[in-house]
């Protein structure tokens, strides 16, 4: 029996393809699915027509379908459905080795292209499916960003929640229908954004005007002095740097720091790995002041749940990090039981009988003990032990 084929997922500017191999998926293709346009210029006329339109889970079902009968599918999207696209979705319902990607260059590259910038070194937020408020911090802190805008958050709004939140002078490129005939692309200042009037689904670049952007940093395990903070209410340097390394980030996903104290697992955790949505939970209010004011400094979001758990998780959405860093076992047991599938949970305690019944749990254990160095006057220097603190840790099959 012959082997199916793998979905060809097409990227498309300005209606062409990019290389041979897109070109003959299309060609060989019984079922293409695209948007109206697409279709209308690309779908062999022998081919049945799929619609992309409307909620994209049925129209994964019918992919799924089309593909599990053994018929050859063609998905056509714009710009390289890979980024912030279609690809990701298909490769989460079906593998990723049932895809075949052929992507175009994206309306990011086509944007930075515009606006005659390299972007290398830029950071990429995306306000699709989410509010603009999310990603503010991180925008203003950003020399050099790209944000995609949406229906619900037109480049108009991110212009005004910029000057809202006191962002500096910016450089701004909006870039709408790229590659295609009516492309659009105006440049302007963050005062033209906010009164503007733009095609929401467009690409923002906004620039610091001689602000270089810094070089990729993967600095963690700042000294507790960097943050606001509580005495004695913050995971020691050493051993959050421990901790993030077990937490084993992805670039998404959600994140919960729970007993968050001064939040500084989940706002180092949102500097190394900007794209995922963390959730700092603490039930003392002076605690939970300090997490905003941390995230800020640090120009990352961290959504602040102010409450006791396991009671104030009950709203927030299911992980796939978790960081324990107060609350008892019952606590480390109902993040346990939300965690998704593949998902990774961490816990410190100072009590060896709790980080034992954690450990049965989680499966795996070390204990860290740190002597810090601190000078003795004219005598030297001699070595200062911090309490011992076990780290429990695993993933969810």
């Amino acid at each position: 029996m012959a082997e199916t084929a793998p979905v060809a997922v097409v990227g498309v500017v300005g209606g062409e393809v990019f290389g041979a191999a897109a070109r003959a998926a299309i060609a060989g293709a019984e079922v293409v699915v695209g948007s109206p346009r697409h279709l209308d210029g690309l779908a062999p006329v022998a081919a049945d027509r799929v619609e992309l339109t409307g909620p994209l889970e049925p129209i994964v079902d019918d992919i799924a379908a089309e593909h599990g009968a053994g018929r050859a599918v063609c998905v056509l999207a714009s710009g390289d459905p890979g980024f912030f696209g279609i690809g990701r979705l298909l490769a989460a319902r079906l593998g990723r080795g049932a895809l075949a990607i052929h992507p175009a260059p994206s309306s990011v590259a086509l944007a930075f292209a515009a606006a005659g910038v390299s972007w290398d070194d830029a950071l990429v937020v995306s306000a699709h499916g989410r509010p603009v408020a999310d990603g503010l911090a991180t925008i203003v802190a950003a020399p050099k960003v790209a944000v995609l805008t949406a229906p619900a958050n037109p480049p108009e709004v991110l212009g005004r929640s910029l000057e809202a939140a006191g962002c500096g002078p910016r450089e701004v490129v909006v870039a709408s229908r790229l590659g295609e005939e009516d492309e659009r692309i105006a440049a302007t200042d963050l005062a033209g954004l906010a009164a503007g009037s733009f095609d929401p689904m467009s690409v923002v670049v906004l620039l610091h005007p001689g602000v270089a952007s810094p070089g990729p940093s993967l600095s963690w395990g700042r000294p507790e002095a960097a943050f606001a903070q509580r005495p004695g209410m913050i995971t020691k340097a050493e051993v959050r740097a421990v901790a993030l390394s077990k937490l084993e980030l992805a670039a998404t996903g959600v994140l919960w720091d729970v007993g968050a104290g001064s939040g500084s697992v989940a706002v180092e955790a949102t500097t190394l790995a900007p794209g995922i949505r963390a959730y700092a939970v603490e039930r003392d209010a002076t605690d939970a002041a300090n997490i905003g004011v941390n995230a800020a400094r640090a120009g990352v979001t961290v959504d602040v749940v102010v409450g006791t758990a396991p009671a104030a998780l009950s709203t927030l959405p299911d992980p796939d990090r978790v960081f324990v860093g107060g609350g008892g076992l019952d606590v480390v047991g109902a993040c346990w039981d939300r965690l998704r599938p593949a998902g990774r949970l961490v816990a410190t305690f100072v009590v060896l009988d709790r980080a034992v019944a954690a450990f049965a749990l989680l499966g795996s254990m070390v204990q860290l003990h740190v002597d810090r160095c601190v000078p003795v006057g004219a005598a030297g220097v001699r070595l200062e032990p911090l309490n011992p603190v076990f780290v429990c840790w695993g993933e969810k099959a």
